[in-house]
C-alpha cells in the first residue's frame, strides 16, 4: 500500500475533509523481564485478532493519561503512562451500520506493574505477552507492527 511518507497515512486516504480522519490514543503496554522487553496485546472483541489497547482522546487528560485509561479498561493494565510519542498508524475502524472510520492513533508507551484480573473489559478480551518481534508479527497494521519491532524501553529514560 502506497503511504504519505512523512506520516504513513495510506494514499488512499486522500479525504475531502480533515473531518473524516479520527485521532485514537494507544497504549503499548510493556514489561521487562531478564532484561528483556515483552508487549502485550490484547484481541479485539469481534474479529478476535491482536492488537494494543486504544481508545479516543478524554477531556481532562492528557494523550499519554488517557493511553493508560484504555490499558486499564482493555486489559486491565495497572501502570505508569509516559508523555513520549512512540509514533502513529493508520486503521479503517468498522463501525456497526456504517462506513469505516479513518483513524489514526498516536501511541504512547505504558510501563506494566501490574494485571488485574478485574476490569472493565475483563471477559471480553484475551491478553498475552509477547517479544517486540512476535508482537510486531501478530498485528496487521505495518507502521505499528514497526513500532513494536523497534520498541526498546532503554530509549524512555532520555
Amino acid at each position: 500500500m502506497a503511504v504519505h511518507s512523512e506520516t504513513q497515512i495510506p494514499l488512499s486516504w486522500s479525504l475531502a475533509s480533515k473531518q473524516d480522519v479520527r485521532l485514537q490514543i494507544g497504549a503499548l503496554c510493556y514489561r521487562v523481564v531478564h532484561d528483556k522487553p515483552e508487549i502485550l496485546l490484547i484481541t479485539s472483541r469481534e474479529t478476535r485478532r491482536w492488537i494494543i489497547p486504544k481508545g479516543w482522546p478524554m477531556q481532562g487528560q492528557s494523550l499519554a493519561q488517557a493511553a493508560r485509561t484504555e490499558a486499564w479498561e482493555e486489559a486491565g493494565v495497572e501502570g505508569k503512562s509516559f508523555d513520549r510519542l512512540l509514533g502513529m498508524y493508520g486503521y479503517q475502524k468498522k463501525m456497526e451500520g456504517g462506513p469505516p472510520l479513518h483513524c489514526i492513533v498516536s501511541l504512547y508507551p505504558v510501563k506494566v506493574k501490574r494485571l488485574a484480573d478485574d476490569f472493565p473489559e475483563a471477559g471480553q478480551r484475551k491478553r498475552k505477552w509477547f517479544s517486540p518481534k512476535k508482537a510486531a508479527a501478530k498485528v496487521n497494521e505495518g507502521e505499528l507492527a514497526r513500532i513494536l519491532k523497534d520498541f526498546d524501553p532503554r530509549r524512555l529514560r532520555r
